[in-house]
């Protein structure tokens, strides 16, 4: 196993950089990135009912419902209070992110050649599922969206770049909410495999890095975009329940559609990806340990049951003790442990502080979660807390647990960036990823940890997840496009541009410069 790569350079110094092969580019979501969202025949995603906003606060954004009687209301965009009778759907006078997005679909060739500037060797990209089976239910693809990714794909390798494609990123189709019950409804994982299916034939030739379900631990905290969960519509149901009785139901999908890509193309690799919350206990107090592992435990038992292919032992005595009954049918279990995923993906964007008792402790802003303030580390401007080292302590913990080859498919900095003179002095962004990268080679070279690579979340500025802002950027690339859709979406580079263009170049020697 290559652990690093020693560089004599001509003066006969040595410099160190990462290993032979190694991955560097950047990772988008189709739902906060694409746009066209009713172009070439696309239906209706879950995210395109969800508004936008007007860029002044970091509250999540709303969900348009059209009632009974033909009036309208607005709801928390997770979904979790809809009157009976009433459905999402798109309202003419509200703007809503996903339907342009950063306009890619119209730009892809534009941005893939930036990408190719920068020197990426893997672009992380999701299929929306709704291109494809516009309802998810249809008897036959939708050709022009194939036809789409075809051409996406394609682009990527005019420049040698590797696509690594999430099957699954946030857009069930709408109609699984409307006319099922999610995935809940065990119809969804034939829809699924189908949709596999289409896609791993069509880009068996294109597309060697898969991963089946974006985060897909989220659904415990957002059952409506994870898995198109809606709390009304299981009345008299224990909605934990529910939850994992989806969640089963992604399982068994991700199996299958681990088995599928493997017969279209034995050389192809499929991983899992997790959101990595890493936690430190607040205190040393037994009772902070404890809770600090019950809590990583509340995420890892995701990623052990894809990568072990059977659901650990702590996670089954949860089901016991809490009575959830989790139906499973005959072949299922067998199924999992059958086809286990390759390799491990994971987000990490911030570490956090939990405690057994956290009364008149600070809170702050974290990925999907607000967690206890860590009173040694800094925030970004979204309360988010900058912890390089815990991107080690992550790396560390996953490739002990796993024993698999690791990739970082999601990490970056969300910053107000100011565009002066047609492009943005982002020293802060160049910082973080000087840090983090830092870090990322210890736990390599230090710590024997088998990393893939590296794909930075947002290479190019797009809708923020956690709050439907564009103003909350990530990129390497400026795009003139503000919170409420306005704008030119003409493309600027960034100082990071090209710092993170000689980190690829220099396969991140450069990182050990005098």
């Amino acid at each position: 196993m290559k652990m690093n790569i020693i560089i004599i350079n001509d003066k006969g110094g040595i410099q160190m950089g990462f290993k032979e092969g190694f991955f560097w580019g950047g990772a988008t979501a189709a739902n906060q990135y694409e746009g066209g969202y009713l172009s070439g025949g696309k239906g209706l995603a879950i995210q395109d009912v969800i508004t936008g906003g007007d860029g002044r606060n970091n509250i999540p954004r709303r969900m348009a419902l059209k009632l009974a009687d033909g009036s309208t209301k607005f709801i928390d965009r997770r979904g979790t209070e809809v009157p009976d009778g009433a459905v999402p759907y798109v309202d003419e006078n509200t703007y809503y992110p996903s339907h342009v997005a950063t306009d890619f679909y119209h730009h892809y060739k534009e941005d893939i050649a930036l990408f190719a500037e920068m020197g990426f060797k893997s672009f992380r990209l999701s299929i929306n599922w709704t291109r494809i089976f516009p309802n998810g239910d249809e008897k036959e693809p939708n050709e022009e969206g194939l036809k789409f990714y075809d051409d996406v794909f394609d682009e990527c390798h005019k420049y040698g770049i590797e696509p690594l494609v999430t099957m699954s990123h946030y857009e069930p189709p709408i109609n699984l909410v409307l006319n099922y019950d999610g995935w809940y409804d065990r119809e969804v994982i034939d829809m699924f495999i189908k949709y596999v299916d289409v896609i791993t034939d069509r880009y068996k030739d294109k597309v060697k890095y898969w991963l089946t379900f974006n985060e897909v631990d989220s659904m415990i905290r957002h059952p409506y975009t994870t898995g198109g969960l809606v709390r009304d519509r299981f009345e008299g149901k224990n909605f934990t329940e529910v939850i994992f009785q989806a969640m089963h139901h992604q399982f068994v999908a991700s199996a299958l559609a681990t088995k599928i890509a493997h017969e279209k193309n034995p050389d192809c690799k499929v991983g899992c990806m997790l959101t990595k919350l890493t936690y430190y206990p607040y205190t040393c107090k037994p009772e902070d340990v404890l809770q600090a592992q019950q809590d990583m435990r509340s995420t890892y038992c995701y990623s052990d049951t894809q990568v072990f292919g059977e659901y650990p032992a702590y996670l089954l005595t949860k089901f016991k003790n809490e009575g959830l009954n989790i139906k499973m049918e005959e072949h299922d279990l067998e199924i999992m442990k059958k086809y286990p995923v390759d390799f491990v993906s994971f987000s990490y964007y911030s570490s956090s502080c939990v405690a057994k008792d956290d009364a008149g402790l600070k809170k702050t802003a974290a990925n999907t979660n607000i967690a206890i303030k860590n009173p040694y580390i800094p925030s970004s401007d979204w309360g988010w807390q900058i912890d390089p080292i815990g991107l080690r302590v992550s790396l560390v913990d996953l490739y002990d647990r796993y024993r698999k080859p690791l990739f970082i498919v999601e990490n970056g900095l969300g910053a107000k960036d100011e565009l002066v003179n047609g492009t943005v002095d982002d020293q802060y962004r160049i910082d973080y990823f000087d840090a983090h990268f830092r870090e990322m080679y210890n736990a390599i070279y230090e710590d024997g940890v088998d990393l893939m690579g590296y794909t930075s979340w947002g290479c190019i500025d797009l809708v923020s997840e956690s709050t439907k802002q564009m103003s909350k950027r990530y990129g390497f690339i400026y795009v003139d496009a503000d919170d409420l859709g306005n704008g030119t979406y003409k493309r600027y580079k960034k100082k990071s541009f090209d710092w993170y263009k000689h980190v690829i170049e220099t396969n991140g020697s450069c990182l050990f410069e005098d």
